[in-house]
């Protein structure tokens, strides 16, 4: 995946808040069509880097690119435009409306004609049913009745829904923060299968997660936050859950990472 231009990088980005440094000097670069999980301890800078790019903090110094174009995101909606869409773990639907509503939630589709330019009037009929095919196309199978309110459904199929809206207009990266924190061992499975699927369609995914066991179950490559910076990228292939822990902690140099580059070890699940 080296080989191929990145689909989003930074450098050099610094954040800071006050006298608190978030970010140090960090860099990422996310390839077409992977799933880059990022991991670190608390307070290594891993929410303050993906919220660079999702629109909710702008970096002090350091730059961005998104398909080769370089940006600076003030706003979540300037994010969204430029085709990045956030899951974060707060997931941010509203659990009074339906599940189309929640898709089309500041997209709101119009009717057309007078009633839509005078009046205003949503064109639910439409939504609904292009909500209900973006849950199909996912493989989203647990949801019945697309006109359902939020609060009626699970923790998993609340997280789908959110996932489901990412997918439908991310058109470039889908960042998913801790998407199952919160969620049963079947209903992480359901959420895991789903970034599956986003990877098969070609989209590029960012996960951050605590849970090592799912981040090398997922990820083709993974980004080691420590101390407001990247500290290594590993592979599942190349390094274990123990080496991942040790680099994140500074047991690990990042020299000796890179030494251990060299033969292929298998994942050890603890």
């Amino acid at each position: 995946m080296s080989t191929m231009p990145a689909i989003l990088s930074g450098r050099g980005l610094v954040k800071r808040f006050g006298k608190v440094v978030g970010l140090n000097g960090a860099d990422i670069d996310l390839f077409p069509g992977e799933v880059l999980a990022v991991i670190g301890d608390n307070g290594a800078g891993k929410s303050t880097l993906i919220k660079c790019f999702s629109g909710a903090h702008a970096p002090d110094t350091g730059t961005m690119e998104v398909a080769g174009q370089d940006v600076l995101f003030r706003s979540t909606h300037e994010a969204r435009l430029a085709g990045i869409e956030t899951v974060f773990q707060t997931l941010a639907v509203s659990p009074a409306l339906d599940i189309a509503e929640n898709l089309y939630l500041g997209r709101e589709i119009l009717k057309e004609g007078f009633l839509g330019t005078a009046f205003r009037m949503l064109d639910r009929k439409r939504m609904r049913a292009e909500a209900g095919q973006h849950l199909q196309d996912l493989g989203i199978g647990t949801i019945q009745n697309i006109s359902q309110a939020v609060e009626t459904l699970s923790g998993g199929q609340r997280q789908a829904v959110a996932v489901a809206r990412a997918a439908a207009f991310g058109s470039k990266v889908i960042i998913l923060d801790e998407p199952t924190a919160a969620l049963g061992v079947r209903e992480s499975a359901r959420v895991l299968q789903l970034i599956h699927d986003l990877r098969e369609r070609g989209m590029p995914v960012i996960l951050i997660s605590h849970n090592m066991p799912q981040v090398f179950e997922v990820a083709d490559r993974i980004h080691v936050q420590r101390l407001g910076k990247r500290a290594a990228v590993i592979t599942p292939s190349t390094h274990n859950m123990n080496d991942a822990v040790a680099i994140m902690t500074g047991a690990l140099t990042v020299e000796e990472a890179d030494q251990a580059l060299g033969p292929v070890r298998t994942p050890v699940v603890s």
